[in-house]
């Protein structure tokens, strides 16, 4: 490569090594950074508030999860068990 060529390509392979690496960051939940690779979102105390709400959610949702994985086994259980030994759990249930 000659002259211009080679900045070109140097310039493009910069670019896309910083590309690349945004995208990988933003899917590993990093923040991302600008082009003097400072943190952005550091600087922002909305996007501190907006971490900690996700943060809640995410907890809440994690419990809800677990709670509906629960309640799945026992359908499933109840899907799978022969109908005689359900009629008669729900037999001793009735007669508590």
């Amino acid at each position: 490569m000659h002259g211009p060529n080679f900045v070109l390509a140097i310039i493009a392979i910069t670019m896309t090594a910083w590309v690349l690496n945004n995208l990988i960051r933003a899917r590993h939940g990093y923040s991302i950074s600008d082009d003097w690779g400072r943190n952005i979102d550091r600087s922002n105390p909305e996007a501190e508030r907006h971490l900690r709400l996700l943060t809640s959610e995410n907890e809440r949702l994690a419990g809800q999860v677990g709670r509906l994985e629960e309640r799945i086994a026992v359908l499933e259980r109840i899907a799978t068990d022969p109908a005689t030994r359900t009629a008669r759990e729900i037999d001793a249930l009735r007669d508590r």
